[in-house]
């Protein structure tokens, strides 16, 4: 009989996935028929779709590498090796971030991540003068580009380390990676006291222009702006916009689409967080912008 593939996920993972073969009655030859049995059993209502989200995350997982998912140096939140602590409490605050890599004169050098946490002792006027860095910052963990995700969640659990900086193949920093960032490649986004419950898909901004949340339904867009896109191939307008551009947009690009102009306000190298929609005028002249009463929706 052959045996079922090694998931590559974690040093069990060849047992967990025998044992899902197992229960749902066959021992499949290759990962191909391990994710057609899956998929089977969820039509058959065996797997629940979120489970079978969950296991394609994992199968996705041992495939990717620490460059697919890291955060580029460009838009790490860093904090300098010489800043006062009045200097860098504005950044760290206004991020949310737990953990922040130190960098010296040049951003390329990370020489060590400094914990928000550790600053609490620092709250005091006496305490804050005796502040240096130095008594504080813990070393940095260095993976390469090539680091498999599932290699390297192994190394953070092991380590209990929760964040890496990833290094190109001249040893510069390239982006950092944490063990969130991993998780939510199985299990989706999670999100912390820093994300706000109460914020709107869709925002005024001034008239005609709307800040969009990337991860809004098709359909809710389609209600608030009187559009008609299909929602069969994507679930959001993120996933439209990027496939009308053939690629992840960054930061600033625009595409016009059905009358709408969408413009990119945020952006990191994995997916799109937030478009600006305007009405163009032609469209606008033919009537109303649409009222923010259509947009009394929530994420």
């Amino acid at each position: 009989m052959a045996s079922t593939p090694d998931s590559g996920v974690g040093g069990d993972g060849g047992t967990l996935f025998r044992r899902v073969a197992r229960a749902l009655g066959s021992e499949p030859r290759d990962l191909d028929e391990l994710r057609g049995l899956i998929l089977d059993a969820q039509r058959r209502e065996l797997l629940g779709h979120d489970a079978h989200k969950m296991i394609e995350g994992v199968f996705q997982v041992a495939d990717m590498r620490a460059r697919d998912i890291m955060v580029p140096r460009s838009q790490m939140v860093v904090v300098e090796d010489d800043a006062e602590l009045t200097d860098m409490l504005p950044a760290i605050i206004e991020s949310g971030h737990s953990r922040f890599p130190v960098i010296d004169d040049n951003r390329d050098e990370v020489v060590g991540v400094l914990l928000a946490k550790d600053l609490l002792r620092y709250c005091t006027e006496e305490e804050r003068t005796r502040f240096d860095i130095r008594d504080v910052m813990r070393a940095a963990v260095f993976v390469p580009e090539s680091k498999r995700l599932n290699t390297l969640l192994q190394d953070f659990r092991s380590s209990r380390n929760h964040m890496a900086v990833v290094v190109d193949e001249y040893g510069g920093t390239a982006g950092l990676v944490t063990i969130e960032d991993i998780l939510e490649q199985i299990v989706g986004d999670i999100d912390d006291e820093h994300d706000s419950e109460e914020d709107f898909a869709i925002r005024e901004q001034a008239p005609g222009a709307f800040s969009v949340d990337a991860l809004t339904e098709i359909e809710e867009f389609n209600n608030f702006f009187g559009t008609e896109f299909g929602d069969d191939d994507f679930d959001t307008i993120g996933g439209l916009v990027s496939h009308q551009l053939g690629h992840v947009p960054a930061s600033g690009e625009s595409i016009v689409l059905d009358g709408l102009h969408f413009r990119v306000l945020d952006a990191d190298s994995r997916r799109v967080r937030e478009f600006q929609v305007t009405v163009r005028r032609a469209d606008a002249d033919a009537g109303d912008p649409p009222s923010m009463d259509a947009a009394d929706q929530k994420r």
